[in-house]
């Protein structure tokens, strides 16, 4: 089968490997010509995706997989169009689907009859039938359920463990009509495998959904869940810390219990993920209070880590302090929606010199996102762990000369290597080394 997948990002791009190592033909489309350049070259355009590199070069070096800008010319070979663009909101939560939309635009171009088209880029509910079937039927002159295909299949995947994933979780289909539905699943019957999960209510693999509407439900359901569980971790934490408590023992205890699970608290979850999906779903439904609560709460951790610093150091004016991570989480280079900059600006807001390190990022990567590099045994006065990058873990007060103060955001540091050092953890006890 020749199959386009359209956007080789950190998603699409594992995808369209995923596809060629089963033995079918890719044309990965990528309106980034650099991207396509490296591609074909069979080198990795991002790092921290396990087994990519490898994958890549053999996929490559087969002929399975090709590299193009031209989407419209790639959708023309294929028999199924993978969609996996990004989709952002605006400050004011609004999803903007400019990128989506000039996508969809492409591969109506090229869309010939008997194509199945799935979408996986997460959307609000409705989206796949109301916005871009009329898209393809409208720039194609076919029409959608009659002619060609038409899907929502979430990707369900993290960044860093995406082949993994595609074979733990089960792959979730869902057309607008029921021949769609059908054409789905058996196109994903044959691009991917599944581990066996007697965990699950029924045999791990392709699960119809029946709908689109309801395939687009169960990932907003999904990502907006694990949004009011941080949330409320983080609502234990901050009374913890009050109370004298370390959340991370009650947490322990909970999640011994069958019925509870609850995340460890931290300053917010970034990446394209958990900051975005919610308000996808509170664009659907206005009304979801507890949803608009969580994220506001989850959105406020920035500037609580900051307040932990304060509270140990006085004040923050002039002092120097180091932000560490710019990543939203550890071994991933990706810093979409990370922590950091709300972090950053709330120290700013205190009249701090603020340093950001990280050891994915070189310091002009890091200065054209707007921050002035920190590098390790440089004097400074205070700590923020941003990132729970694993280069982290053995650092100590040894690294940071002068130090006064850490808030460890991530409990990723021994608190054993800043004896001596006003050491605070979001959800414990104040200066839990000394």
């Amino acid at each position: 089968m020749k199959i386009a997948v359209v956007a080789l990002g950190k998603i699409g791009l594992p995808l369209a490997v995923q596809f060629a190592k089963k033995g079918h033909h890719v044309i990965g489309c990528d309106v980034n010509a650099k991207t396509v350049e490296l591609i074909n070259a069979g080198t990795e355009p991002f790092p921290g995706e396990d087994f990519l590199d490898q994958y890549l070069k053999e996929v490559v070096a087969s002929g399975h997989l090709v590299a193009t800008t031209d989407t419209t010319s790639a959708v023309a070979q294929a028999q199924a169009v993978v969609v996996v663009v990004p989709l952002f909101v605006d400050k004011d939560g609004i999803p903007d689907f400019g990128w989506m939309d000039e996508a969809t635009v492409a591969i109506a171009a090229g869309l010939k009859p008997g194509t199945l088209v799935s979408y996986e880029t997460t959307l609000p509910v409705g989206t796949t039938r109301t916005r871009f079937a009329p898209a393809l039927e409208k720039g194609s002159g076919l029409k959608a359920g009659v002619d060609f295909s038409l899907v929502f299949s979430p990707e369900r995947v993290l960044t860093g463990r995406v082949f993994a994933d595609l074979r733990k979780y089960p792959k979730l289909v869902g057309g607008i009509d029921e021949k769609s539905t059908k054409h789905g699943i058996d196109f994903y019957k044959e691009v991917l495998d599944f581990d066996d999960r007697p965990d699950l209510t029924e045999p791990n693999g392709v699960w119809n959904l029946l709908t689109a509407e309801a395939s687009e439900m169960a990932k907003l359901a999904e990502t907006t869940y694990r949004d009011v569980n941080i949330a409320l971790a983080n609502q234990f934490a901050i009374f913890a810390e009050g109370a004298n408590i370390d959340i991370a023992k009650v947490i322990a205890a909970s999640n011994s219990q069958p019925f509870s699970h609850i995340h460890q608290p931290g300053i917010a979850v970034g990446g394209h993920c958990i900051p975005i999906y919610p308000r996808f779903y509170l664009w659907n439904d206005p009304e979801a209070t507890v949803v608009r609560a969580a994220r506001e709460a989850n959105a406020a951790m920035p500037a609580h880590a900051v307040s932990l610093l304060k509270q140990a150091m006085g004040s923050l004016t002039g002092k120097k302090v180091a932000v560490l991570g710019i990543s939203y989480r550890g071994g991933v280079k990706e810093s979409a929606f990370s922590g950091v900059f709300g972090t950053v600006q709330a120290l700013k807001a205190e009249g701090a010199d603020v340093f950001v390190h990280d050891p994915m990022y070189t310091d002009d990567e890091s200065q054209r996102l707007g921050f002035a590099p920190y590098h390790l045994g440089e004097q400074v006065d205070g700590v923020i762990l941003q990132a729970d990058h694993k280069e982290y873990k053995a650092l100590g007060s040894a690294e940071f000369p002068g130090i006064t103060a850490v808030v460890d955001g991530r409990r990723a540091f021994n608190p054993a290597n800043f004896a001596g050092i006003d050491f605070r953890v979001i959800g414990a006890p104040a200066s839990s080394s000394n």
